[in-house]
């Protein structure tokens, strides 16, 4: 027992603390829990999400995990497309979205948007975030703050397992 306990227990030891790192640090598997994002990513699909931030740069239409800046869903994690960076201004009228005054082509959405928005500006340090399906979607269109601070955010969607297979 003694020797199978030597020989054990570091590896054991070992693969915890990997995964535990990977896992708060690196990238991690999420399952999506409701339907903001049809048809992108349905409920119930599990994302892999890449957490190393400061070794990427986001761009206009990445899929982003983060916490909202809503006090009764601090806690929740949220999965949006990225509308707007720092600087940007954004507007949704007519059914359109306008960042920086162009009207933005968006294949990924089902139905043009049924409301208003704007026009803001995305402060520093600042991103605006929408899910593709804006008209049900609980996004920054209806939060009281609709920015999230760059400290929220948790990590980049690399990809989505339904989809691979």
């Amino acid at each position: 027992m003694k020797k199978f306990l030597k020989q054990w227990v570091p590896s054991i030891a070992i693969g915890i603390i990997l995964s535990l790192f990977i896992r708060t640090y690196v990238a991690e598997a999420m399952r999506v829990p409701t339907g903001s994002m049809i048809p992108t990513i349905a409920i119930n699909d599990r994302l892999v999400v890449d957490k190393m931030l400061w070794n990427t740069s986001l761009k206009h239409g990445d899929i982003v995990v983060f916490h909202p800046p809503v006090a009764e869903d601090a806690h929740k994690r949220y999965v949006k497309r990225l509308i707007g960076l720092p600087g940007d201004v954004i507007e949704i009228k007519e059914g359109k979205l306008y960042r920086n005054h162009e009207a933005i082509a968006e294949p990924y959405l089902q139905e043009a948007m049924t409301y208003t928005f704007g026009p803001v500006t995305v402060p520093a340090d600042h991103y605006f975030f929408l899910g593709d399906n804006r008209n049900v979607s609980y996004d920054a269109h209806l939060w009281e703050t609709p920015f999230v601070d760059k400290d929220a955010l948790i990590g980049k969607v690399l990809f989505d397992v339904n989809q691979l297979f």
